[in-house]
């Protein structure tokens, strides 16, 4: 009888494992989406290609303390305004009126 329950012990607790696995590899797919996004705002925003923007992204994340994945996300809603632009970028200064 002991056997049985360990062996639905070691079930659930698989299981359970199982659940976490796919929460965590649910969450990470969801940040690199986010990331993929704001690489693509901000080649378009400062010109550069991606893999310019996506080191932008890092050098600016690192500068600000935060996940890139939070990053990411204030530069997909506009609110980022202190992501540094890449070395040799070229932009364009926008005035408002």
């Amino acid at each position: 009888m002991a056997d049985v329950a360990t062996i639905g012990l070691l079930q659930q607790r698989a299981i359970q494992d199982g659940n976490v696995l796919s929460r965590q590899l649910q969450h990470a797919l969801d940040s690199r989406i986010l990331i993929e996004q704001a690489k693509g705002v901000l080649a378009e925003r400062l010109q550069i290609s991606m893999d310019a923007a996506f080191i932008t992204m890092r050098a600016g994340a690192r500068h600000q303390n935060q996940r890139l994945s939070a990053l990411a996300e204030t530069i997909i809603s506009g609110s980022d305004r202190t992501t540094p632009a890449s070395p040799g970028a070229h932009t364009t200064t926008r005035h408002r009126a």
